[in-house]
């Protein structure tokens, strides 16, 4: 695990206390989306969500009827979840998604949010699909949504005005290394009140990278879409949403 790009970063602390505290703060409105989109194909379920964080997903997709157990590494994260109406309905395992493995079978397997990107090795990204592939039954699917990487890096080094008012200014300070696939960055946030930043370190991996792993793991490439609502992957794309079932 890398630890020398973001200086003192460390990928298994990212999600403290501080970014639970507001991490639902900014959703990003495709929730309801999402949700549909995941009922479709888990059918009567059960659910198994990688990260499942503060639950953003997994609670209206088990208020929707799916039963929907989650694999989490922050505690912090965790409560947050438990927190919310309907968190309790969630059946969460402290763990690596990678590696932890529960006795279940699941019909629907997911990971979202780019998550896929927060494991920063190429090894750790195959063995996170080998993982979902484990925990399917015979005819689950795997669903990974994830950023296109030619739509996020710029250049090696780049600044990107996400937000500039009067009383506001947020921006992203990023380099790229093509040989590592790694993108350092850092989300900060200047208001009268001081600068806040947040850190993150990603693995970025194309579709077609993706696919591979899933041929690894013993999966194939179903259905591909440039978004949760069932729009068209194509050149223009700068996300996508797969899923993979057994080979």
């Amino acid at each position: 695990m890398r630890l020398d790009g973001v200086e003192r970063f460390d990928p298994f602390r990212a999600f403290g206390p501080a970014v639970a505290s507001r991490y639902d703060d900014g959703l990003r409105g495709d929730e309801d989306d999402a949700v549909a989109f995941l009922v479709r194909v888990a059918g009567a379920g059960p659910a198994l969500e990688f990260a499942v964080g503060t639950g953003r997903i997994a609670v209206p997709l088990a208020a929707g009827g799916i039963a929907v157990d989650g694999i989490e590494v922050s505690e912090a994260m965790i409560e947050r979840l438990r927190a919310k109406p309907g968190g309790d309905a969630i059946g969460v395992t402290v763990g690596d998604m990678s590696t932890t493995r529960l006795d279940g079978r699941y019909s629907l397997v997911y990971l979202v949010f780019n998550t896929i990107f927060n494991l920063l090795t190429q090894d750790d990204q195959v063995r996170c699909f080998e993982n979902a592939a484990h925990h399917l039954t015979t005819d689950g699917a795997f669903v990974v949504e994830a950023g296109i990487p030619d739509a996020w890096v710029r250049r090696d080094n780049y600044v990107d005005a996400e937000h500039v008012g009067v009383d506001r200014v947020v921006f992203d300070v990023c380099r790229y290394d093509p040989v590592t696939q790694l993108l350092d960055e850092n989300h900060v946030e200047l208001t009268p009140e001081g600068i806040r930043f947040g850190p993150i370190v990603c693995r970025l991996a194309p579709p077609s990278e993706l696919d591979l792993m899933a041929r690894l793991a013993g999966l194939r490439l179903v259905e591909r879409w440039g978004g949760w609502r069932g729009e068209p992957f194509d050149a223009r794309s700068v996300r996508h949403v797969s899923v993979y079932r057994a080979a």
